[in-house]
């Protein structure tokens, strides 16, 4: 039966933007200035992944480095080169190319576009209850609690 909330295709790059442009508390949401989200796969209302088509302007990165404990993460990259930046160092991706990042590993991994040109792609990750997030290289740590996350510092103490 059709579901009139959803649509039954669209233009992905009309795809309405996220309207918060990061879920990070200060000070690092504003790292993520440059970065803007479109929500493909809640239009259509998928509860068990979630799919964003990514854009980064120049100079901006996708996320802290991070790795979660429970969510697999898969990228494909439609337009420009980023750096992934995982545990093992910067690697150079272009259209075409993809990367999966499976849950439980703790490799932080985050695209930065340090070009001059936009970078496009799809995230793809899926919405396992429990989740945590680990963030590297930041004092930062992420709870998916009822669907919603909530940032805490490492030591558990709230932002």
């Amino acid at each position: 039966m059709p579901d009139p909330q959803h649509p039954v295709a669209i233009t992905a790059s009309e795809a309405p933007a996220r309207t918060k442009p990061s879920n990070y508390p200060e000070p690092f949401a504003s790292r993520m200035a440059g970065r803007q989200k479109q929500p493909l796969g809640d239009l259509f209302g998928l509860r068990n992944f979630g799919v964003n088509l990514t854009r980064l302007a120049p100079h901006a990165a996708s996320a802290l480095r991070h790795a979660h404990s429970r969510q697999d993460e898969f990228i494909y990259i439609l337009q420009g080169h980023p750096t992934l930046h995982t545990d093992e160092g910067l690697t150079r991706l272009a259209p075409g190319m993809c990367a999966g990042f499976k849950a439980g590993t703790g490799n932080g991994h985050r695209l930065l576009n340090e070009t001059a040109e936009e970078v496009v792609y799809l995230e793809v990750g899926d919405r396992t209850p429990g989740d945590e997030g680990s963030y590297p290289d930041d004092d930062l740590k992420a709870l998916l609690v009822d669907g919603q996350w909530r940032f805490v510092h490492k030591d558990g103490s709230p932002y």
